[in-house]
Parts: structure tokens; sequence; C-alpha cells
């Protein structure tokens, strides 16, 4: 995906198909839930297609997706977002508290999406002027290593040559380590910390930010013109750039194509009689509602509306089901998908098909020591059937059981590399048994190591 197109054209390109072959590179099985984000990210294009007057009307379908722990549900939220490159924060519900309490309150879910938003609009702007900034930088190297000499205000020509000359050698990287004094623009962050309930935050980095930008300083600093030239770059860049604009731009991208993933939501819906912490829960819960339903919230960088931004929750539901959360956030969830959890056939796929399968990791981690491994399938499969045996008999953790098994499989060569360049090593069902059956055999062992 190319960074100068919008988001708008992006979604365009992302028909449901292609948005669940995207995400079936990196996430095996679960259809039903790929096909659920695949149709509630097209209808944000949709929506933007939409006359003004119905386009307010159209809410985004959040979802609710139930399953196990390590089964899927966080990176499908995450490759979605990384796929039309579109702002996305991870929260955990158990973080929060009811207002009146102390702890976090839910507004600064929507605070850190709009900081994950600006950064974001803030790089694709620095990349648009990144040639000019680098220009600019470049003239600035150029005046600390062959000042200017004047004559009758224009430089004189000998200058000009040498300053030439010291372009290309600049160029070429060959005065990449020579030290140099530079100076740098730094903003004095004052150290203010504002005493109150929780949501005060905006108001704490507001001061800061205003009396950091009253209190601008030119520090000296000496460094390598490598890095000199890096830090003035970054420095050309952010005056190239409208900061205002920004700010608009990564409020307008939150509101309208922003993800909050909110995690562990089956927690906050356990019912506890009487007071205590399930009157705590369902403050929570209710905390939630306004956000989840469409509200302002103030930010830093300007008050943002939640009304459409998508709201993807999810829970294991082993203590509690979707229906214990109270009836008005069941209502803000239509969309309910739920994952199976994952058999043997699911960990060989896992292993050996995403872009990202841990047995390519391994393999690309230690050809960086001159080692090479390779795996057998009938090794794979025994590595599934052994990560499947241990989620049976302790904890069920999912896809990240292979995790810890192939970590506890390739512990000694990755200990031993360094002194290993130059072998090839197969890893085959033998070498597998060796060095787990044991492990799994002895269920209070298991417990503590896979």
């Amino acid at each position: 995906m190319m960074m100068t197109k919008s988001l708008s054209d992006l979604l365009e390109e992302l028909t449901p198909k292609r948005i669940v072959e995207e995400l079936d590179k990196y996430i095996v099985g679960q259809e039903q839930a790929k096909k659920a984000v695949a149709i509630a990210l097209r209808n944000r294009w949709r929506r933007q297609k939409l006359p003004q007057h119905i386009r307010e009307e159209v809410a985004p379908k959040n979802i609710l997706m139930i399953g196990p722990t390590g089964v899927g549900k966080t990176e499908i939220a995450r490759r979605l977002a990384q796929l039309i490159k579109a702002p996305f924060i991870k929260v955990e519900a158990t973080k929060y508290t009811e207002i009146g309490y102390v702890g976090r309150d839910v507004e600064s879910m929507v605070r850190e999406l709009v900081e994950v938003s600006y950064q974001m609009v803030k790089q694709e702007k620095i990349q648009k002027v990144k040639e000019r900034a680098k220009r600019a930088a470049e003239e600035r190297i150029l005046d600390y290593l062959v000042p200017q000499q004047l004559s009758f205000g224009v430089r004189e020509q000998q200058d000009t040559g040498k300053r030439e000359l010291m372009r290309e050698k600049l160029r070429s990287g060959e005065l990449d380590e020579k030290v140099i004094e530079i100076d740098l623009q730094e903003k004095m962050m004052p150290m203010i910390g504002i005493a109150g309930p929780p949501g005060l935050e905006e108001l704490e980095e507001q001061i800061k930010s205003m009396l950091g930008n009253m209190m601008p300083t030119r520090k000296r600093r000496k460094v390598k013109v490598k890095e000199a030239l890096s830090l003035l770059e970054q420095e050309e860049a952010e005056k190239l750039i409208d900061m205002e604009e920004v700010s608009r731009d990564a409020i307008q991208r939150a509101e309208n194509f922003g993800i909050i993933f909110i995690d562990e939501i089956d927690k906050i819906a356990v019912k506890t009689p009487g007071a205590g912490p399930g009157v705590s829960r369902e403050g929570v819960q209710r905390d939630l509602l306004p956000i989840v339903e469409g509200t302002t919230v103030k930010t830093k960088y300007g008050p943002v509306r939640t009304d459409h931004i998508l709201f993807i929750a999810a829970g294991a539901f082993h203590m509690a089901k979707p229906s214990d959360l109270i009836p008005e956030l069941q209502g803000r969830f239509p969309i309910r998908v739920e994952l199976s959890p994952l058999t043997k056939e699911d960990f060989v796929r896992i292993l050996k098909e995403p872009k990202n399968a841990l047995t390519k990791q391994y393999i690309e981690l230690l050809k960086t020591e001159g080692v090479e491994i390779e795996f057998t399938d009938d090794a794979i499969e025994e590595i599934a059937r052994i990560a499947e045996e241990a989620n049976t008999k302790t904890e069920n953790i999912g896809a990240r059981r292979l995790h810890t098994v192939m970590e506890k499989l390739l512990e000694d060569i990755s200990f031993n590399a360094p002194e290993m360049e130059g072998q090839h090593i197969i890893i085959d069902t033998k070498f597998v048994r060796a060095k787990l059956e044991n492990i799994v055999r002895d269920v209070e062992l298991s417990r503590y190591i896979l």
C-alpha cells in the first residue's frame, strides 16, 4: 500500500474478499470473525460515499468477539488496522475504574487513540516534505563545515568551490564519523503535575505544551555528522509542516477511521451480588456506554466525537456470558462472533502458513549466526501435537503455547549458535521428542515450563 493514497482510496481497493485474503496471510482459521471485520471495514468506505445527512446517521456496527485466549482475537483487529493505516489501540477493560474512583477513566482510551492518530499523520506529512527537509539539513551541515565568508553581501567564489567539494564528501558518506557542534531547538518541558480527579490529563498536557512553546531554547551539541543530518532533517521537516493541520487531520482520522479494541470485557461483566467490586465493574460499563454510543471527549488536540469510532470488544466469557453485560452496552455491540478453540491441525497450519510463521522466524534468527535449521513435516506435526497436549493438560492459552514450545525446543541451539557457525541442523520427530517428551509427560513440570 502506498503512503500517498488516502484512507478512502485504500478502503475502496479493499473489498471484503480482499480483506479476508490479507488477514489469511497472518491468521489461520476463524473465517466467521474475519468476515465480520471485513464487512465492518467496508461499511466505513460505504459511509464516506453517502450524502452528508445520511452519513451522520450511519453508526459503525461494533463487534463482540467471544473466544478463549490465544485464538486470534487481538491479531485480527490489529492486522485490520494495519491494512488501512488506521489509528488503532488495544486496551484492557480491567484497567479502568468508574468515575470517582482512583484509576484510569474510560475517556483516556479515546485520548490514546487520538495520540496514535496524531503521530501517524505527523509522520506521513514529514514523509511528504522529506526531500526538502533533507536539502535544508544538508545546507545547515555545510554551514557548520564551511563557514561562509561574505564580501559585500556575496559569498566568495573559493568558498563556493570548497562547499561543493564538501557536499560531495557529505553525500558519499565520507564525513559520517566526523564530529561537529550543532545548534538544536529544544523545548523546555516544565515539571508540572495537576492534582485532581481522573480526566485532567489533557489539561496538564496543554499547560506543559503551552509553557514549552513559550520557553524554546537552542542547545549546542557535539554529534557525528551522520546523526547531525538526521536530527536537523527532523527539525527542518517540523518547520515545513503545519501542526494545526496535523491536529485537524488526526482528529478527523480518529473520528472516522479509528479502531479501539477493548480486551477482557468479560471481566467487567462478572456479576457480584451486593456492594464492592461488582458495583465498580458495572460502573465501568456505564461509563463506557456514552463513549461507545457517541459523545465528545476533550483531548489536547481538540474535541473528538466518538460516534463513528469502531469498537471491537473481546473476551473469553468463561465466568460470565455476554448477556451479563448491562443491556444498553450489549445493544451497542450488535455483531457477535464466536472464535473456535485451536486444534492440532490449526497449530500445524500456524507453524507453516502465515508470512510471520514461527518456524520462519527461528530459521531467519539463527541464520544471522551462520546456523541453518530445517524443520521436517513430521517434526511440525509433533510440535503441534505437543502444544495441543500441553493446552489440554494445563491452561489452554491457544497459539501462545507454540511460542513456549518452540523456545524450549530450540533453547540449546539458540544458546550455542555463536559457536555453531556453518552447521546445518535438521529438526525431525526424534529431535522434538528428545527435547520435549519428558516435560509433557510430567504434568507438574509442564505446568511451569510449558
